[in-house]
């Protein structure tokens, strides 16, 4: 009911921290500390990796990168291919304005999708 680790995990939960415990029988006494941080702490619950890691990490987003993209990155990623383009053709083919196509060019290179070269824009 006292130790050190109680004392660490009620530090960690004043500054905000993710508090996860593992609960154990409640008829023993060596698990006393881990109920406490569950009722006194609000500590997450935590019985298998997949839980420890949504504690640290969040939950994972089921949604694959491509359904969350913006129907603008959509569109010239279909503009582009392996052959560099300039800037003014993929806005041609993607029927985006050049301010939109070298914003979404900017993001879509951070995600390591494409990539310039000294001929123009391509797929990475």
């Amino acid at each position: 009911m006292r130790s050190g680790s109680l004392n660490t995990a009620g530090h960690a939960a004043a500054l905000g921290r993710p508090l996860g415990a593992v609960p154990g029988p409640v008829t023993s006494a060596t698990s006393t500390g881990c109920h406490r941080l569950l009722r006194e702490f609000d500590a997450v619950c935590v019985t298998n990796a997949d839980e420890m890691a949504e504690l640290v990490l969040g939950p994972a987003d089921p949604a694959p990168a491509e359904a969350r993209r913006d129907p603008e990155q959509g569109r010239l990623l279909d503009a582009l291919s392996s052959r560099p383009r300039p800037v003014e053709e993929l806005a041609r083919h993607s029927g985006l304005s050049l301010a939109a196509v070298r914003s979404a060019l900017g993001l879509l290179e951070l995600e390591g999708l494409v990539e310039e070269t000294p001929a123009g824009w391509r797929r990475a």
